[in-house]
């Protein structure tokens, strides 16, 4: 009956090149959802599909599973794929009924209604395309190798070879290593004002700017070194580009500086860039760095509230004279480019774009030389953005998430104009440092942008066309860790960065035959 509908579904899932071992048994299924009913569908796969796969997936009836769904504003012929592979036929053979032991075991469907699981099925779905099994060979198979350990919580990574590294530690210094090796070495010269170890007295506060649960707690929070960058022209200038949070008696903010990297210390230490004002709190300070394909150094800048209730009635990040919840545009030198966007007047002219919450990642497309960003919101809310001149990205005028605190209403702001996020997550994500991918390990990723998620430990693809995020995939499901950074050396090989106390570099190769 949906031979031809299987035919294209199958076509699909090659184009998007999902990794699979010789052998494997691939099960894939097509889901179009009626209208109105897209919760409803995602809410029933993501508490029972997926809940009942992971927990095959650990009793080892199933090698693996991804529920893939498409992006809401681009038509498609199913609203969600699920994929589910199996290392025998036996397996695949058994699923149904281990299944179904599993259900028994765990308890009744959970249903956003009361209604019985085939009748729920009939009234959310328009059609499922259900695919035969399906053996594919070995296609580059990806597999993780720890390279270093012992970080403090690695933010970022610069390369100034194959095998040689700066790695900003948010909790700790700035460190040159070295991939093989494993040698590490702290990078002297580092500004005294950093600041990444308070202890937290909410009671001299107003409620919202620390958390009262955090009380008494000293650590850095969001603060720390973030972004590390080399000048375009480093082979010869030597100048390296470090963003960080900036400490000035019990206020703090986040600067730029540019310094001459001499051996393993930092001379010539300039601030290019600072986000005024210094207030109060730990949160939310962006620090992502890149130069563009026009010499220009981008920077991003959180609003740095951790709760909406200490909004201004003009918020922070539509507020045109705060250097807060925005994208700064500067030359390397920290002058002002004279094409900047114009706003209004007395806006900060560093100002590329605003309405930004707390967006950390920052990437350039090698190919359109297009500028990414990600940005996390509160309850969901998470994006992922193509930068434009002059945008206003709506925080917190419009989000996708909700708000921490509850009973914010934002203003309306009726005479501005909104650009809307090119991909967005229904749950919480936090991506952070993100990368396009241009290596030879993986053609099937070719020009794919790879993110990084500290929420949940995820890693995820994400299939670009003419700037349209045509399909998604998480990566590592297995396999979870909570990632700060995702980062390309110039051979093509990529590392992804841990957020921890024993923070790692890892490795993603190809599993080798």
């Amino acid at each position: 009956m949906y031979r031809h509908l299987i035919k294209r579904l199958l076509l699909f899932c090659l184009v998007v090149a999902l990794p699979a071992e010789s052998q494997t048994i691939n099960l894939i299924e097509g889901i179009k959802i009626k209208n109105g009913h897209r919760d409803e569908a995602l809410f029933y796969y993501n508490n029972n599909w997926r809940a009942l796969r992971k927990e095959a997936s650990e009793l080892g009836y199933v090698q693996s599973f991804e529920l893939m769904e498409s992006n809401l504003e681009t038509p498609s012929e199913f609203d969600i794929l699920l994929i589910t592979k199996y290392a025998t036929q036996s397996d695949q053979e058994q699923a149904e009924a281990r299944f179904e032991q599993i259900m028994a075991h765990s308890g009744a469907v959970k249903l956003l209604n009361t209604i019985q699981p085939n009748e729920f099925r009939k009234s959310v779905f328009v059609k499922m395309g259900r695919g035969e099994q399906l053996t594919q060979p070995t296609i580059n198979e990806p597999v993780k190798e720890v390279v270093i350990d012992g970080l403090a919580h690695p933010w970022s990574m610069a390369f100034l070879s194959e095998d040689e590294v700066l790695v900003s530690e948010k909790d700790g210094h700035l460190v040159k290593v070295n991939l093989l090796t494993k040698h590490k070495s702290v990078i002297h010269g580092f500004p005294e004002d950093l600041a990444n170890n308070i202890t937290i007295d909410a009671s001299q506060y107003e409620a919202g700017i620390y958390p009262s649960s955090l009380n008494g707690r000293t650590g850095s929070f969001n603060m720390g070194i973030f972004d590390v960058v080399l000048d375009p022209n480093f082979a010869t200038n030597q100048l390296v580009y470090v963003a960080y949070a900036a400490q000035k008696r019990d206020s703090f903010t986040t600067k730029v500086i540019r310094a001459t990297l001499q051996n393993d210390r930092l001379i010539d230490v300039k601030p290019i860039f600072v986000a005024d004002p210094y207030t109060p709190g730990a949160w939310h300070f962006g620090g992502g760095l890149t130069f563009a394909i026009d010499g220009k150094l981008y920077i991003t800048i959180g609003e740095r509230l951790f709760n909406e209730v200490n909004q201004p009635d003009m918020p922070i990040a539509q507020n045109l004279q705060d250097k807060r919840g925005k994208i700064h545009r500067i030359n390397p030198d920290g002058s002002i480019p004279l094409d900047n966007p114009k706003f209004a007047n007395n806006t900060a002219t560093s100002i590329y774009a605003i309405g930004i919450r707390a967006a950390q990642g920052l990437t350039v497309d090698p190919n359109t030389g297009h500028i990414w960003f990600s940005e996390h919101g509160t309850h969901q809310g998470d994006e992922i953005n193509l930068l434009q001149a002059g945008a206003n990205y709506g925080w917190p005028i419009k989000t996708t998430g909700t708000y921490r605190h509850k009973t914010y209403k934002p203003p309306t702001l009726s005479e501005r104009t909104f650009t809307d996020p090119t991909w967005y997550w229904r749950h919480t994500v936090a991506p952070t440092g993100l990368t396009f991918y241009t290596g030879n390990d993986f053609p099937q990723w070719k020009n794919d942008l790879l993110v990084s998620g500290l929420s949940r430990g995820s890693l995820w693809r994400l299939r670009i066309v003419d700037n349209t995020i045509k399909a998604v995939e998480e990566l590592f499901v297995d396999d979870r860790v909570r990632s700060r950074k995702i980062v390309q050396s110039p051979a093509g090989k990529l590392y992804l960065l841990t957020d921890e106390d024993d923070g790692k570099i890892i490795s993603i190769r190809k599993k080798q035959p």
